[in-house]
């Protein structure tokens, strides 16, 4: 069977973060040794941490995001 190719589209939304200059600095510097835009190695670093992070509090327990 051959593969159908779809496009989809992406929903984004711009949201605004301050974070400390050596961050950016260090984020610009791995984002253009990797090719891609610093906003895309943000996405995947969020991506990877929510992924895998440790939860401490159980689902709907106070707190709980």
């Amino acid at each position: 069977m051959i593969a159908v190719f779809e496009v989809r589209k992406e929903e984004y939304v711009n949201k605004t973060f301050r974070l400390k200059k050596e961050l950016v600095d260090e984020l610009a510097k791995c984002a253009s040794e990797n090719g891609i835009s610093v906003n895309e190695l943000v996405s995947q670093c969020c991506r990877y941490s929510l992924d895998n992070m440790e939860v401490k509090h159980p689902a709907g327990a106070r707190g709980a995001l």
